[in-house]
């Protein structure tokens, strides 16, 4: 039996690492040949040249700008169970549809359980990185298959601990609290925890204590999703308004909202602004991707991949 990774979003610099530190583990992996594109009518087209009857396919997929890729998912589990692997595992660093856990307003579509019952359909088990879990307070309360949250507190607070003099690691609101005393722990350094007012999507307004006594640090803003960035954006202004240094920005996923006609995108707005850096794990590709997450993965899809693992919705 041969372990197969099939990468299906593009994303071969991850794929590479994850296939590489599979095989230093002891389990031989070979990154698949996918043939794909689309037709002029935007159909999807596939070809898998590879023999595959029997063996372990783990396919690789983030799920920022999810449409095409849902579509991609179903159409390849379908594909690999037709010509015979024995078991599909979805390792998806970021996880779409996991914000509508609950309906806000009548009428509204449940996304969040309906797109699960298609990955529950469609693989045999399920890896992420910092799902949404808000009300939902484990992936087993919607996934059915083994599924694995993993937490990229410990690849953050080694990553400080290597590449930052002096930390300072800063929640830019009362949720990141444990974030933040996690990511710090490992990088044996202080933190604080802010409190935050939104007032729309794009207008945040950070609430700082005294802040004085960290002057000499390099302060560390540290977050599961950079999105609009306006957090971290108000946030370092404050922080450098009270004359502290210009901060480092640090997110699990570089979702990075994107801009239009005269308005910048949000990476571009935030690099602008009074930050030393953004540096985002590689969940999701992007030019600021400077911590890898593979080998993260590599011991829970290690772990996946035992005959006698079972159980499910845990979470590392």
């Amino acid at each position: 039996m041969t372990t197969h990774l099939l990468c299906l979003d593009g994303h071969e610099i991850l794929a590479q690492s994850l296939v590489q530190q599979l095989s230093n583990s002891g389990t031989e992996t070979r990154l698949l040949t996918l043939e794909s594109r689309h037709f002029p009518d935007g159909e999807l087209y596939f070809n898998l040249p590879d023999v595959i009857a029997g063996d372990e396919i783990i396919v690789l997929c983030h799920l920022h700008q999810p449409s095409d890729k849902i579509l991609a998912l179903w159409f390849m589990a379908r594909h690999l169970r037709e010509f015979g692997a024995r078991r599909i595992g979805l390792v998806a660093p970021y996880l779409a549809y996991m914000r509508q856990d609950i309906r806000f307003q009548p009428g509204e579509c449940l996304t969040s359980k309906y797109f699960a019952e298609l990955i529950n359909q469609s693989f045999d088990y399920l890896i992420t990185i910092d799902p949404h879990l808000h009300r939902y307070h484990s992936l087993s309360e919607i996934y059915s298959i083994p599924a694995q949250a993993l937490h990229a507190t410990d690849i953050i607070g080694h990553y400080l601990k290597q590449q930052v003099s002096n930390p300072l690691v800063i929640g830019p609101d009362e949720e990141s609290e444990q974030w933040a005393r996690e990511v710090a722990g490992i990088a044996g350094c202080d933190f604080l925890v802010l409190r935050k007012t939104r007032t729309g999507d794009r207008d945040v307004a950070i609430h700082i204590p005294d802040v004085q006594i960290y002057a000499d640090h390099q302060p560390v803003l540290v977050d599961d999703i950079i999105s609009t960035g306006r957090t971290m954006l108000r946030t370092a202004e404050e922080l450098v308004t009270q004359g502290l240094n210009k901060p480092l920005c640090i997110g699990v996923h570089a979702v990075f909202a994107e801009g239009g006609p005269g308005v910048p995108s949000a990476d571009e707005e935030m690099q602008a602004g009074p930050v030393a850096g953004i540096v985002t794990c590689n969940c999701i590709p992007h030019a600021t991707n400077g911590i890898d997450i593979s080998p993260l993965l590599a011991p829970a899809v290690l772990n996946m991949l035992q005959p006698a693992s079972a159980s499910s919705g845990d979470t590392l």
